[in-house]
């Protein structure tokens, strides 16, 4: 059954700490009234940022579904909220709950767009040290040569596990539960899988420093874009927008990133990326 004429559009990486980013937020808009955004992490590390933006966003579109980004897990210092780890993450699904906006803990919407239904799965699964650095076996050899190279990520010191002893340990947890709810859902439905990583390591090959692909997913979820009949895997978080094609699984990185990042790059900044229906060009 085909449903109506909106557009399934996507975002991630808002970071609106920054000014210029921010004005980008309050400038984005949707093509129609049926339009739905997917907003894939990294919103802003600050409580009240993040509503201030998803609420922005959730006023001008049908339906905003998001998933977390490593920022929004930190505990800042400049944060009035001080909550850590899953307490933190709860807080912020509570927030979306008042906003009207999806998040993983919901059930999953369907997009009746053009040429069908299609699930739609806001993911938080986080990383677990498993995309290794070339000559490393182990988590330790891997944190022990980004060291050396001077390479490593914010997270070590701002994103906390609690109650877990471990990120990789909260990460196994949200990928075994994560598997389950995938596995349940109708299969003659394909679906849109939306994660702040990308679910398989190939997009990390072009990272300028290819030792933070540690932050970057997890093994356990390389074969989820056959499994689960993906029409499309959105993510963010490598700050390098593209589309790629693995196994003939289209995989769309979505970011804004960062103002020095943007402005080296042809074309208007903070452009929503179309998912669905395919073909055209992004708003």
């Amino acid at each position: 059954m085909t449903g109506g004429t909106g557009q399934l559009l996507a975002i991630s990486d808002l970071h609106i700490s920054y000014p210029e980013n921010r004005a980008l937020v309050e400038q984005m808009a949707p093509g129609s009234d049926d339009d739905w955004l997917l907003v894939a992490g990294d919103v802003a590390e600050k409580v009240d940022d993040i509503r201030w933006a998803l609420s922005t966003l959730a006023s001008r579109f049908r339906k905003v579904v998001w998933a977390p980004g490593n920022h929004e897990l930190w505990t800042h210092p400049k944060d009035a909220v001080t909550l850590r780890g899953a307490a933190r993450y709860e807080h912020l699904v509570e927030l979306c709950r008042e906003l009207g906006v999806a998040t993983p803990e919901d059930p999953y919407p369907v997009w009746n767009g053009p040429t069908g239904p299609v699930v739609i799965a806001p993911l938080f699964l986080l990383y677990d040290y498993s995309f290794l650095p070339a000559g490393c076996a182990t988590k330790a050899e891997g944190l022990a040569y980004a060291n050396e190279t001077g390479v490593i990520c914010s997270d070590e010191y701002l994103l906390h596990p609690d109650p877990y002893p471990s990120r990789e340990a909260w990460c196994r947890d949200r990928v075994a539960e994560t598997e389950r709810r995938l596995t349940a859902l109708d299969e003659d439905l394909p679906t849109v899988l939306v994660n702040h990583y990308p679910l398989h390591r190939h997009p990390t090959d072009v990272l300028r420093y290819p030792e933070f692909a540690m932050w970057c997913g997890t093994r356990l979820t390389a074969d989820w874009h056959r499994r689960f009949r993906v029409t499309a895997m959105v993510y963010g978080h490598l700050h390098i927008p593209r589309t790629t094609w693995h196994e003939g699984v289209r995989f769309e990185e979505v970011s804004v990133g960062y103002p020095r990042e943007w402005r080296t790059r042809p074309g208007a900044p903070g452009r929503l990326r179309r998912i669905l229906p395919t073909g055209g060009q992004s708003k």
